[in-house]
């Protein structure tokens, strides 16, 4: 296969600290080549330096077998490089067409013929998307899709993708990957970055493994195993990242949901959780899991059914009263709803209990740095201080500082929604091991997870839903893909023992 891309030697130092030591890395043409490690292991620095988004302190870019130097962005984009970051770049007002074509827009713009070639371009997709539409009125899905859109119209040879599955519904997501694999065949070479061991296995060629700004090997994934691949990310392989569930002992149920209904999504759903017992909802992703879960905290309202708590009924009409009832909930979107990004650590582990911190109605600032200071401390949160703004914390640690918001809150109920989206490895075993605190501590723990063996390795059972019903119940013995996905698609528990026969 013809190279595209070589650098060699790739160094990056940032006020004295070295985000990049010398790092190798290669692509060819016809092959999607994964770049994994944990948070802060540099590999999008390695990528904004072949996007020529940073320049590196030292090294050598070889592009089509040619020495480059970037001179910006613009450079590398004419070059034939695209980047999609993870945090997507579109102009929210301007049109799909607009954004598709950004930056090469003619002075007068001929609209129809702008909208028919964006229309061609994510026809070739396979997204009936309106080229019409503003692109803040998208979901992140299609969002998604006109980033890829912008890259093909700029007839890309290299495409970098960067967590691209972390917002998408699973149909989404495998809709994406097929077009990864439609860029392959057509010679496109493709970076892809994911924590998602299971994409990176079934998509890539060939595997990098990134640590502390080092390269630490590559291998050809064919002949690579996951364990391997963990234990050279971070030291210990996936059956450790799991801790033992003794010492946690199910007692009194802490809260009883019975027949709870919301139109079509949520249609009769009873179940409970104990205390000391960390419960699991599965299901494909549109299966009512979320909606469950908003029910119960009291952000829509139900139609039908009850909520009790320690045996109380609870009338919950906004979040505000679950939160006073000692419910807590870890959305699914962290950033939209889970932290306030631009504000102190301090500020946001403290949010849901702020009275614990204030003295005669005003608030304590040195015990609220001390509180999280303390809660830091237990989640090995990283950061420079408490009153650093969690926007500048990796992904792994602002999942931290939105689970001490209610660590500090003392529920009696957590839940859950997609605690481990878009972390790290390392840092999905410091979660697991906080969510086996919880339980430990008498607390009751549901937990929403479309990672089948996060559910298996937390839960003491696991309710499967299925359109918007709880189709059964698994318990430990019964914890198979076989069985999950069996009662996910078929909604029958009949089936799932038929199959098991």
């Amino acid at each position: 296969m013809t190279e595209l891309v070589s650098l060699s030697g790739i160094r990056k130092n940032y006020a004295g600290v070295q985000a990049l030591k010398g790092v190798d890395f290669d692509l060819k043409a016809g092959e999607v080549h994964a770049l994994i490690g944990e948070n802060g292991a540099g590999k999008s620095t390695l990528m904004r330096v072949l996007g020529g988004e940073t320049a590196p302190t030292s090294g050598t870019v070889r592009l089509y077998g040619r020495t480059v130097q970037f001179s910006g962005p613009r450079d590398a984009t004419r070059r034939g490089i695209s980047l999609i970051h993870q945090e997507l770049a579109l102009a929210p007002d301007l049109t799909v067409a607009e954004n598709i074509f950004l930056g090469r827009l003619p002075r007068i713009i001929n609209h129809r013929r702008l909208r028919k070639a964006a229309s061609e371009i994510l026809g070739r997709l396979g997204f009936a998307i309106d080229p019409a539409i503003q692109a803040g009125r998208l979901t992140v899905a299609h969002q998604q899709v006109v980033e890829i859109a912008k890259a093909l119209s700029n007839n890309a040879r290299i495409i970098v993708f960067d967590e691209p599955t972390a917002v998408l519904a699973n149909s989404d997501a495998e809709r994406l990957l097929a077009i990864i694999r439609e860029l392959r065949a057509g010679g496109t070479g493709v970076v892809y970055i994911s924590h998602r061991l299971n994409e990176v296995f079934e998509l890539s060629d060939r595997i990098t493994i990134m640590k502390d700004g080092a390269h630490v090997e590559t291998r050809q994934t064919s002949a690579a195993d996951v364990d391997e691949v963990i234990a050279s990310m971070v030291g210990r392989r996936m059956s450790t990242l799991f801790p033992p569930r003794d010492g946690r002992a199910p007692g009194r149920v802490v809260v009883e949901v019975r027949n709870i209904s919301r139109g079509q999504k949520v249609r009769d759903v009873s179940f409970s959780v104990r205390a000391g017992e960390v419960v699991g909802l599965g299901g494909l992703v549109g299966s009512g899991r979320t909606e469950v879960a908003r029910l119960v905290f009291g952000a829509d309202r139900m139609d039908a059914g009850t909520v009790e708590l320690n045996g109380k009924p609870l009338h919950l009409s906004s979040p505000r009263k679950a939160v006073r009832a000692r419910i807590g909930l870890v959305p699914e979107d962290r950033k939209e709803h889970g932290v306030i990004l631009d504000s102190p650590i301090r500020i946001n582990t403290t949010l849901a209990k702020m009275r614990s911190v204030a003295r005669f109605g005003f608030l304590d600032v040195d015990k609220e740095r001390r509180v999280a200071a303390s809660l830091g401390a237990e989640m090995h949160l990283k950061a420079e201080s408490v009153d650093a703004a969690v926007s500048s914390l990796s992904g792994g640690n602002q999942q931290k500082v939105a689970l001490a918001k209610w660590f500090h809150a003392d529920c009696d109920l957590l839940i859950l929604d997609e605690p481990t989206r878009g972390v790290d490895v390392g840092a999905k075993g410091e979660i697991y091991t906080l969510i086996n605190d919880l339980a430990r501590a008498g607390k009751a723990v549901l937990v929403i997870s479309s990672e089948h063996q996060e559910l298996f390795g937390l839960c003491d059972r696991i309710l499967v839903m299925a359109e918007g019903a709880v189709a059964g119940e698994l318990t430990e013995s019964e914890f198979t893909e076989q069985h999950l996905l069996t009662l996910a698609m078929t909604g029958s528990t009949r089936e799932r023992d038929n199959a098991s026969q």
